[in-house]
């Protein structure tokens, strides 16, 4: 589906919390002044959200992303807030990217970090723990165009499938993330 609902825009004067490399908070910056060409290792998250049902919502990301734009990844992605819950960011994000409510969010790779280089030369390094969320009976997805212009529904062994097939289809972290991922089989259940 092609995402077409208008949403308020996304707040942009966000600060990201600043990590030394065992992932405890040294200070904050302005969420749109960290992702350059020496951006500094941060507080982020991934978030796959399940239907229930053994499917998983991918997304592919707004042409107009800084960082891989049009690259299909995991469902939402973010930054949690000074003092914000880490299960608090993934509900607030899901709702601003997807419109979604979802019931449970649970840990999935609490240690996950990663650092990449997009083809701009900007970098990703985030200390990225990844949740699972499953969908409430009935949600329907309303996409932020800003941020995501494409959604599916696939099925999990399809998505880990395609993966290790062409890892270069998909956002870098979500080409890490879906192999840990399928390792852990009590994740999906």
């Amino acid at each position: 589906m092609v995402a077409t609902t208008a949403h308020p825009p996304l707040h942009a004067g966000d600060d990201v919390v600043l990590v030394d490399a065992d992932g405890t908070p040294v200070g904050t910056a302005p969420r749109t002044t960290v992702h350059d060409t020496e951006t500094p290792l941060h507080l982020a998250f991934s978030c796959y959200v399940t239907d229930g049902a053994g499917q998983v919502l991918l997304t592919r990301r707004a042409l107009s992303k800084r960082t891989w734009p049009g690259v299909w990844t995991n469902s939402c992605c973010g930054h949690p807030r000074p003092g914000e819950e880490p299960t608090d960011a993934v509900r607030r994000r899901l709702d601003d990217e997807l419109g979604l409510e979802v019931g449970a969010v649970r840990s999935a790779l609490p240690d996950f970090a990663y650092r990449a280089v997009d083809a701009s030369g900007v970098v990703e390094n985030e200390v990225c723990p990844v949740f699972v969320a499953q969908t409430h009976a009935g949600s329907r997805v309303s996409p932020n165009a800003s941020e995501v212009m494409e959604w599916r529904w696939v099925p999990w062994t399809s998505l880990a499938s395609a993966v290790t097939a062409t890892p270069f289809a998909f956002s870098p972290w979500a080409a890490l993330q879906v192999p840990l991922l399928d390792q852990q089989p009590s994740v999906w259940v």
